[in-house]
């Protein structure tokens, strides 16, 4: 066990595929997972549990869900059978409880959702090491989010590596079209939000990320929905200005798919 203050990581985690798919991104995902300290625990928000409220996943044996469609059946045949962490969540609910006036509850209706699971194959292969989901409340603005988020740093030093799993830029009607277009080129709207996203995380400017959905200039292109969005924004919020920070993952797939991925620390 380590008591050494964890890094953040923020994945833009893409297709189901990339968890079975031996790609550039998986490949990326791997190299991370070898870089990283060995954590007591992770707590990772997906943008895949979408909620009214704030929910916490509580179960001791968290399932595996497989939340999509008309995927090869070796994707529906995937377990990522990780140990949860009751006392983790009950931590958490007592940190975002003491940080806000919004309440979380611990919930056993809900497991690892592809957000988490196809990326944490790659990064712990051997899915030794307890996880737990915090949903994301879809009532709360990006200011809402990130206030309640900033709470979440002191888990660093309890060994806990929060991971916000989403993607910088996610329309997938423009990406699908694309593919079946067999049409690989970059939008100008999705290369500039990346970047400008990109040059806020470096230079630190809190006021931009926490105003770029969804008052940015192309902030409704790259994101229809901001369920792909606000997992960067827990990612960063748990981080500091001490963090060093570095860009392991770039580029795009399907066209307008951020696949950026963020390390702090």
């Amino acid at each position: 066990m380590t008591n050494d203050r964890m890094p953040v990581l923020f994945l833009g985690h893409g297709s189901p595929m990339n968890a079975v798919d031996g790609n550039r991104w998986s490949r990326a995902f791997r190299t991370i997972g070898e870089s990283l300290p060995q954590p007591n625990a992770m707590l990772v928000i997906s943008a895949h549990w979408w909620t009214e409220g704030s929910f916490l996943t509580g179960g001791e044996k968290p399932r595996t869900i497989h939340d999509f469609h008309g995927f090869p059946r070796e994707l529906y045949e995937i377990q990522y059978p990780a140990p949860g962490s009751p006392d983790l969540a009950d931590r958490v609910q007592a940190i975002l409880s003491e940080a806000s006036d919004r309440s979380s509850a611990v919930s056993d209706d809900w497991g690892l959702d592809h957000g988490s699971w196809s990326v944490l194959r790659h990064l712990l292969p051997q899915a030794d090491v307890p996880v737990v989901q915090l949903s994301l409340d879809g009532r709360l603005s990006s200011k809402q989010h990130f206030e309640m988020a900033r709470a979440l740093h002191q888990l660093r030093g309890e060994g806990v590596l929060v991971l916000g799993s989403g993607n910088v830029t996610h329309n997938l009607r423009d990406a699908l079209t694309r593919s079946s277009a067999e049409d690989p080129t970059t939008p100008e709207w999705a290369k500039q939000f990346d970047a400008e996203i990109a040059y806020a995380i470096r230079e630190r400017d809190t006021g931009h990320l926490v105003a770029a959905w969804p008052d940015g200039e192309h902030a409704r292109q790259a994101h229809p929905h901001p369920d792909h969005w606000f997992p960067l924004l827990y990612a960063y919020a748990a981080s500091d200005d001490a963090d060093s920070v570095s860009f392991p993952v770039e580029g795009f797939d399907l066209g307008s798919l951020s696949m950026r991925a963020v390390r702090w620390g």
